[in-house]
């Protein structure tokens, strides 16, 4: 019961529900972004609204689906389940009440009337940059347009995965092409590993075959394979028999006379 209360807290927080820690960070950056004035800031504000509605909804489709799913455990594992320990909750009970309480006591602070005794310079603001001043001037529809998409976003969690569980299934059915879209992340894990992880795993494969293999293992094992050759050459010449020696003994006399003659 503790961890599915902290999961509401946190679940309204990131939904951006007012009076909640989310909805003062989230309103302070959509209505800068509006009060900018620009294309780039309207970008940033249209992308906000929608990453409202997405944060909204996956935070209830997360939490319906655990607490108030079907099980998809077997019953010897559902017997086992229970709170979690005080080493987990209390961090949790920790963030719950930052996410409950944060928002509304540093707001004016950290945003709001006391903003720069609060920072007394430690923040750098230009002469010439008063968005903290313009982005509490905007239309009333601003800062309650996230709130009203985290509402939408929320509602539709709800007939998604509690009254209709169908209707997800039958989505995915009719938009094949977007839902393996989106159920292999952009396919960004393929793109990633096409254009980083093969061709280092190639050049690392051809450093090994052949700087490591070949360059850097070759100079030590050619040197004790040219010894070993010699030795084996030098084995041959020790055949134990008297005439083989006397016979190489003529020749080096023969040689070591001529070079004296030839040197004279």
């Amino acid at each position: 019961p503790v961890t599915y209360v902290v999961m509401w807290i946190g679940s309204l927080a990131l939904a951006g529900i007012p009076f909640f820690a989310g909805y003062y960070s989230k309103d302070a950056i959509l209505e800068a972004a509006f009060a900018s004035h620009s294309v780039v800031g309207l970008y940033a504000f249209v992308c906000g609204l929608v990453a409202a509605f997405l944060t909204a909804f996956y935070s209830w489709r997360l939490l319906i689906m655990t607490f108030h799913g079907k099980p998809r455990a077997d019953h010897h594992t559902m017997e086992h389940v229970h709170e979690s320990p005080a080493v987990m909750l209390i961090p949790l009970l920790l963030l719950s009440v930052g996410a409950v309480l944060a928002g509304a006591v540093f707001a004016p602070f950290f945003i709001g009337e006391h903003e720069h005794e609060f920072w007394n310079g430690a923040i750098f603001n230009g002469a010439h940059n008063h968005i903290l001043h313009a982005m509490h001037e905007v239309p009333e529809w601003v800062p309650l347009a996230p709130t009203v998409i985290g509402v939408v976003g929320i509602a539709l969690a709800y007939v998604m995965y509690m009254f209709a569980p169908g209707i997800p299934a039958r989505l995915a059915s009719s938009f094949r092409g977007i839902y393996l879209f989106l159920l292999n992340k952009w396919y960004f894990d393929e793109l990633y590993d096409a254009i980083f992880v093969q061709p280092l795993r190639r050049l690392a494969r051809q450093l090994w075959k052949v700087g490591d293999a070949q360059i850097i293992d070759g100079m030590p094992n050619g040197a004790a394979g040219l010894a070993a050759g010699v030795a084996r050459g030098a084995v041959r010449l020790q055949t134990g028999r008297v005439a083989n020696y006397a016979f190489t003994m003529i020749i080096g006399l023969v040689i070591f006379v001529s070079l004296f003659l030839i040197g004279r």
